[in-house]
């Protein structure tokens, strides 16, 4: 039984970290990025992540209010965050061009 409680302290944790992870990215990206995502408003998406981060510090993982908070993180972080980075132009090096690339286009060392 020692194991089982565990596990579940475990997947706890992590429910905490990914709410909480879920809910500073929707606070630090853009009031717009959500309206021209065509997604929520921010302050709706900050009210659902931390209600879910706050039932997930509360409540154990056997009852239904968690899981009802990681539906919603989950939706966050899988359909609204990548359209909101889109938007916003956040994340990874993903069609910028490379390093040497100047405000023009790919600089050429004058060849």
């Amino acid at each position: 039984m020692q194991g089982f409680n565990t596990v579940m302290s475990l997947l706890s944790l992590a429910l905490i970290v990914f709410s909480g992870f879920a809910f500073i990215d929707a606070a630090t990206r853009r009031e717009d990025a959500y309206r021209a995502a065509d997604k929520k408003t921010k302050p709706f998406w900050l009210i659902i992540l931390g209600i879910a981060f706050v039932v997930n510090l509360l409540f154990p993982i056997l009852s239904f209010l968690p899981i009802i908070g990681l539906v919603a993180t989950i939706v966050y972080m899988v359909d609204v965050r990548p359209a909101v980075r889109q938007i916003s132009g956040g994340g990874g090096r993903k069609g910028r061009g490379s390093s040497s690339d100047g405000p023009y286009g790919p600089y050429n060392g004058g060849r």
